[in-house]
């Protein structure tokens, strides 16, 4: 099956082409960018092993531009694309190919609440009401016969993972607090003072808390659609690592929620999952899901309060990796194809 990975040179391109290049059911791999068209591969990406282009011609030796990815019609196209530009540039490919969407153009199909986050109207409006929205475990039948697949935000995945299930069950009460540590590449790959090693070096901060960041719109919004009308307060904080995420959700507890109850319901949900772990009242950390597509999620009951703790690696399970794993299910190929699960020591 032939791919096409728009937007090849940032971090979710990248990493996207990786694992392409490892995907037993991908014949052929276009890396496709406007600003890097017709330079050489291995220039830009020297960690892609060279077999794959000089040998099995499975990936295009040089970047192309759009027209040219459009006129050999891909099967499915990974838009890794900044927001507000992404709808629009997958014009050419909509007829005839998959486009799954890494940016957040297609994720909140509601007209006035994504003009209230991303400060834009909605893009294509009828494509996103028509689109299924890509938190893998979540997603539902639909996803296997998707057009448009939006793939979740970082920060949304691991939050919701853990907390839909729960909330679907009424486990929970009142105002749901999230708080999150976000790696620096979760920022993207451009150039910002902020994101300098300098300024980030040895220093951790909060930031856009409570209702302010783009992503609690969309937390709220599909909590709300699958799990229940629970008020989110969200506050992520960004720490000098390169990569990795972790949330810790605290919610009051609802009636005769206990941390068994907690088990099973969440045991019931992702018992056979490829990519959830459940590691019960051990807290999981970063790195043991580094470099991996899996979520692991543990949780604890305090008194009258849950606390759930889930971790994942932003460049995986929050982008590249749940962006493949969505094709392999849209596709019928087998679930965990082409991505790890195992993290680092």
């Amino acid at each position: 099956m032939k791919a096409a990975v728009l937007g090849a040179t940032g971090y979710a391109g990248v990493n996207v082409l990786r694992i392409l290049a490892q995907h037993s059911e991908i014949s052929e791999i276009l890396p496709v960018s406007r600003s890097a068209a017709g330079t050489a591969l291995p220039e830009l990406y020297p960690g892609l092993p060279r077999a794959l282009i000089d040998k099995t011609g499975r990936i295009h030796s040089r970047c192309i531009g759009y027209d040219e990815a459009a006129a050999q019609q891909p099967a499915v196209v990974f838009a890794a694309l900044p927001p507000l530009q992404s709808a629009a540039q997958c014009d050419p490919f909509y007829d005839y190919a998959v486009v799954i969407d890494l940016s957040a153009d297609f994720r909140i199909p509601d007209e006035a609440v994504f003009e209230r986050a991303y400060g834009a109207p909605l893009p294509n409006p009828q494509r996103a009401s028509a689109a299924v929205y890509g938190l893998t475990e979540l997603a539902g039948a639909g996803l296997k016969y998707a057009g448009v697949i939006a793939n979740p935000g970082c920060y949304p995945t691991a939050a919701l993972l853990p907390l839909i299930p729960l909330a679907r069950e009424g486990m929970v009460n009142g105002t749901v607090i999230i708080n999150a540590l976000s790696g620096i590449s979760g920022a993207g790959r451009k150039a910002d003072t902020n994101l300098l090693f300098v300024e980030r070096s040895e220093n951790a901060g909060a930031y856009k808390p409570g209702r302010t960041h783009r992503h609690w719109a969309e937390m709220q919004y599909h909590l709300e659609r699958l799990g229940g009308k629970l008020p989110v307060l969200f506050t992520p904080h960004l720490i000098p690592v390169k990569q990795g995420l972790a949330v810790t959700t605290v919610a009051a507890r609802a009636g005769k929620t206990t941390a068994e109850t907690v088990r099973q319901c969440l045991a019931d949900r992702y018992g056979s999952a490829a990519f959830v772990r459940l590691t019960g009242d051990r807290i999981p950390e970063t790195r043991h899901v580094r470099g991996s597509n899996r979520c692991d999620i543990g949780w604890r009951v305090e008194g009258e309060h849950l606390y759930l703790f889930s971790v994942i690696d932003n460049l995986w399970k929050g982008a590249a990796g749940q962006a493949v794993q969505n094709m392999n299910v849209r596709f019928g190929f087998p679930e965990e194809q082409g991505l790890p699960d195992t993290g680092e020591l």
